[in-house]
């Protein structure tokens, strides 16, 4: 095969892809989804292992976040304790 030949074959092939990866998205309606849920067991079994998962991720998320702003309160209340300042006036 000459070079003529496979520069034809991949501008052949880009524009392809180039046509494949800017072709519209449409996204089921949820209606269709549900139905997909309802009918399809392995279909049923991914999408809640991946709502267990996301909620988890949630759960995890909004945990550490408590956590952080408990840690940061603590360290204000242990920064007021040993300012010395304060304490020595009112003595």
């Amino acid at each position: 095969m000459n070079r003529s030949d496979l520069l034809t074959r991949l501008r052949d092939r880009l524009t392809r892809l180039a046509h494949a990866l800017t072709r519209p998205h449409q996204p089921a309606s949820p209606l269709d989804e549900l139905v997909r849920i309802e009918s399809d067991p392995a279909y049923r079994a991914l999408f809640f292992a991946q709502l267990d998962a996301a909620l988890d991720e949630r759960h995890t998320a909004a945990q550490t976040a408590v956590v952080e702003e408990i840690e940061a309160a603590a360290e204000r209340l242990r920064a007021l304790i040993r300012s010395p300042g304060d304490h020595e006036r009112a003595a």
